[in-house]
């Protein structure tokens, strides 16, 4: 019997052209258009509830998104609570730090054949903790030294207890509820992302007759060890998110706390993990976030003081905070061309040491490209500035509680709203110059955000206009992002003040 004849490579190559053009086929556009939805599906976020997650395409920004659905069987109810949904999303859009996967955008779908709720949220390429830990363990030669795994540890440590501590400190304080290692993510970079954020928001805001596809938050029992003793209870709170960021800081510290298959992880597994730590900070660290009576757990905010975790901000890391904090102010490509028009022999820093010469650092010691990856670090979050208080402007009024009872009210219709920029301004630019009749002013301002797009705006100013009516307009319109609101107001005010020697 002759043997079959294998398939040419050509061919090979074709049915896997093929197979990536089926994954790469536009399913369903958003309302806007701006989101496209892939056949490919994608497992990201482990929320329990979203019925199917599907990889996207902002076209605006050129980068790949997630589309998360939540289906509900009920159309009535789902119709009946629509308002309460929709306040809730927007308040759900408000959650901005560079350790949370972002939430971009969501709309309801209330057709006749479904009840949906669509949101996009930030993709996460590289995957979840748990798969990194599991293939860094696989390779042996990787994180081997003590040192190294242990810097490692304390970068991811600071990472999400910097989230942790910015969403406990909003008002009311957002539990997420759902932490383990399945939803958190880390990218190539080592930049850390908290998945799920939504979920306990969701599940707890929703009336009880929409709550049935949200209700099994601990549907996989490997991940039950992640959750407190009083888990579900009417009184838990934040200390919840700090007994399961502890297990997270145990399984990071040994790679993997072993179960038997895909069956709960044993109190045995977690003794023997933690037994198995040879620093005793690391242990009196997570022991403290692991104590049964959630009373005795620490803050996020307090675990980042830890001596395990606390250190000195080196003044590199305070010079590139305040950098990139006032980036707008300056020049793109400022760095390179400091670099060019700086003598690399210049003296840089000098340390005396009599009777000894001076110790000093050249400007040819230090590396642009060095420089410009660390400023690109920080402003992703990867290096957080956590020894010093914050402000936190985000807060979910009545959103988190049931609300009290009210009269009807009239309904009046309302605008459509403007989608809000989600993006930071990091160079802004204004000229103003006087019109052809010598009657008004013509304000010109170019905004370049982070993504490197350039905006341009122009407008004839208005005599009762003011910088901070100007930057409020912006915001609303969406063009500018509602943290660049002051900076912008203020660099309004600096070139009124330039140009016509009082602010209009």
């Amino acid at each position: 019997m002759a043997a079959p004849e294998p398939v040419p490579r050509r061919g090979r190559e074709r049915e896997r052209e093929d197979e990536s053009e089926d994954e790469s086929d536009i399913l369903e556009e958003s309302p806007c258009g701006r989101w496209q939805k892939r056949r490919e599906q994608v497992n990201q976020g482990n929320m329990p509830g979203v019925q199917s997650t599907f990889l996207a395409m902002d076209t605006e920004e050129g980068v790949e998104v997630v589309w998360n659905e939540l289906h509900f069987a009920d159309r009535k109810a789902f119709s009946a609570h629509e308002e309460k949904i929709q306040i809730m999303f927007e308040q759900l859009v408000l959650v901005d730090h560079p350790n949370i996967v972002k939430l971009h955008k969501y709309w309801l779908d209330a057709s006749e054949a479904r009840a949906r709720v669509i949101f996009i949220t930030e993709y996460v390429s590289s995957g979840s903790l748990k798969q990194f830990l599991k293939k860094t363990k696989k390779n042996h030669k990787a994180m081997n030294a003590r040192s190294v795994r242990r810097q490692a540890w304390k970068r991811w440590c600071t990472q999400i207890l910097s989230a942790l501590s910015f969403l406990h400190a909003c008002s009311p304080p957002i539990i997420h509820g759902n932490l383990t290692s399945d939803t958190i993510f880390i990218q190539h970079n080592g930049l850390i992302k908290i998945g799920s954020v939504w979920h306990r928001i969701f599940s707890n805001a929703l009336p009880d007759d929409l709550r049935s596809p949200i209700r099994a938050e601990r549907e996989e029992p490997r991940n039950l060890h992640f959750f407190p003793p009083e888990y579900g209870e009417v009184a838990d709170g934040t200390a919840v998110d700090i007994f399961s960021f502890g297990m997270c800081a145990l399984e990071m510290a040994v790679l993997e706390i072993q179960a038997n298959g895909d069956t709960q992880v044993t109190e045995e597994a977690i003794a023997r993990a933690r037994h198995s730590l040879s620093d005793p900070n690391m242990r009196e660290f997570i022991l403290s976030c692991l104590a049964r009576d959630p009373a005795h757990r620490p803050s996020a905010h307090s675990l980042l003081f830890h001596r395990v975790l606390f250190e000195v901000h080196s003044l590199k890391l305070l010079a590139a905070h305040c950098f990139i904090q006032h980036q707008y102010l300056m020049p793109e490509n400022m760095v390179e061309e400091k670099a060019k028009a700086t003598d690399p022999h210049t003296v840089l820093a000098e340390i005396p040491r009599p009777p000894r010469p001076p110790l000093q650092w050249r400007y040819s010691e230090v590396s642009c490209l060095e420089l410009d990856k660390f400023l690109e670090d920080v402003r992703n979050g990867i290096y957080p500035l956590m020894n010093f208080a914050a402000a936190r402007p985000l807060g979910l009024p009545r959103v988190l509680a049931p609300p009290p009872e009210e009269a009807p009210k009239a309904k009046t219709p309302t605008p459509e709203p403007f989608d809000s920029e989600t993006r930071k301004v990091i160079q802004m630019q204004c000229n103003l110059e006087r019109s052809e009749d010598q009657t008004r002013w013509h304000l010109t301002l170019l905004l370049v955000l982070e993504d490197r797009l350039h905006r341009q705006l122009t407008y004839d100013l208005l005599p009762t206009d003011s910088a901070q009516d100007l930057a409020a307009e912006l915001v609303h319109y969406g063009f500018v992002h509602e943290d660049d609101r002051p900076k912008l107001a203020a660099f309004l005010d600096s070139t009124f003040l330039k140009y016509r020697g009082a602010q209009p």
